[in-house]
């Protein structure tokens, strides 16, 4: 998928750049002239080859620990004198109800979706003050927009991020720092998708219950492609959204709308 905004020597920092949602976008910002960071708490040897090509730097990342992040952050303004756009992408998932959930599975959720959330802004924001501005990017859920029972902590984690995206909307405006988020439904070829389908007892039939849950994926029988959402994303960093804060876009193929396809 080409992207239409260009980011000639723009810094850009994702979290959770390994796969999915964060590697289509660190991908689709270095075509298009980023100087792009890949944070990441993996190293994985198949993103080498088009990682290089593109100039994008790979830095080992754990979002849940401020000294990492941080370093990621003010490694990026060390190299290139400042940043401009950071991507708060990583996240867990937790399918799990509630009396069943340890309070180091709550942790775990809570602390990757939130606290990486609200460290990458508190590190990003910094610099961004000393600048004169910039743009984040939060990577919530459909499941931030509306309750959820088979998986209340993801949810209220993802809730998090989006009142977390629009209060610091409201508080950075002043500082033209822009500050909004993505909800994507189900994305295909992530490693929180993956990893649902791979402990699923049917993998197909979960596949097929998440397509046919969005009117618009049942529509075109396949599920959300994180170059989709990496457009999104794109959109909300560029200077075509440059009135554009405290938002929440919705990439669910209308899922979060309530909606059931019906069959004709």
């Amino acid at each position: 998928m080409q992207n239409q905004y260009q980011f000639k020597d723009q810094v850009v920092v994702i979290t959770g750049a390994g796969n999915g949602i964060g590697r289509a976008t660190a991908i689709m910002m270095a075509e298009s002239g980023a100087h792009v960071l890949a944070g990441d708490l993996n190293h994985l040897p198949e993103n080498q080859a088009t990682f290089s090509r593109l100039g994008i730097t790979e830095v080992k990342c754990d979002v849940r620990q401020e000294a990492d992040i941080q370093a990621l952050i003010d490694q990026a303004v060390q190299q290139y004198g400042r940043i401009d756009v950071l991507v708060n992408n990583a996240g867990i998932g937790m399918v799990k109800p509630i009396h069943q959930v340890s309070v180091e599975e709550w942790d775990a959720c809570i602390d990757t979706n939130l606290k990486g959330t609200f460290l990458g802004c508190k590190h990003a924001i910094r610099h961004m003050l000393a600048s004169g501005g910039g743009s984040i990017i939060n990577t919530a859920s459909n499941a931030g927009l509306l309750p959820r029972a088979h998986d209340p902590v993801y949810s209220i984690s993802k809730h998090a991020v989006v009142a977390l995206t629009e209060s610091l909307g409201l508080c950075h405006g002043k500082d033209n720092i822009r500050i909004n988020c993505v909800c994507p439904g189900p994305v295909g070829e992530t490693g929180m998708m993956n990893a649902d389908i791979s402990n699923a007892a049917d993998p197909e039939a979960l596949i097929q219950s998440m397509i046919r849950a969005s009117p618009i994926a049942a529509a075109n029988k396949r599920m959300i492609s994180p170059q989709e959402v990496a457009s999104a994303i794109c959109y909300l960093a560029s200077n075509d959204a440059s009135m554009v804060t405290g938002t929440s876009i919705r990439i669910d193929g209308g899922k979060s709308l309530g909606v059931s396809p019906q069959s004709n």
